[in-house]
């Protein structure tokens, strides 16, 4: 996996952003018109904090509170990490393992250019480990 960057893997699907002031009700129903598990919250172009489906259930949901009457500000993660373009997937695989994580931000700069899921990095390292014992097979065949 040293040589898999974040780039590879990342779903192809459309970056699926709000504003801070936008409603836990709308994160919600374009999270689930999109089947998706996290939207990135955004202000002026810029990543201000990650909204995820564990979100909704903890912070909302379990404590009785009404979607509609919330924002996106009252129970978003502010300033979430993100990771680089550049950063290997054994790295971004590691921060999700340390930290619980299951969607990271990737950012260049400033710039917020898209979120790396653990499905994604699962396919990855699928995909990889395929491809390592068929090489490996091979090898053992040819002898």
């Amino acid at each position: 996996m040293e040589r898999t960057i974040v780039p590879d893997v990342i779903s192809p699907q459309k970056l699926a952003t709000l504003g801070p002031r936008d409603s836990v009700a709308a994160a919600v129903k374009l999270m689930t018109g999109r089947a998706i598990g996290a939207l990135m919250v955004t202000e002026r172009g810029r990543l201000v904090g990650i909204f995820t489906e564990r979100d909704a259930m903890t912070r909302v949901l379990a404590k009785g509170k009404n979607p509609k009457d919330l924002t996106l500000a009252d129970v978003m993660t502010p300033g979430p990490d993100t990771i680089r373009p550049d950063t290997p997937v054994h790295e971004a695989l590691d921060l999700m393992s340390r930290y619980g994580y299951r969607h990271l931000p990737v950012v260049d700069g400033d710039r917020l250019i898209g979120i790396v899921s653990i499905r994604d990095l699962y396919r990855a390292v699928k995909d990889q480990l395929e491809g390592d014992i068929l090489s490996l097979a091979e090898a053992l065949i040819q002898g």
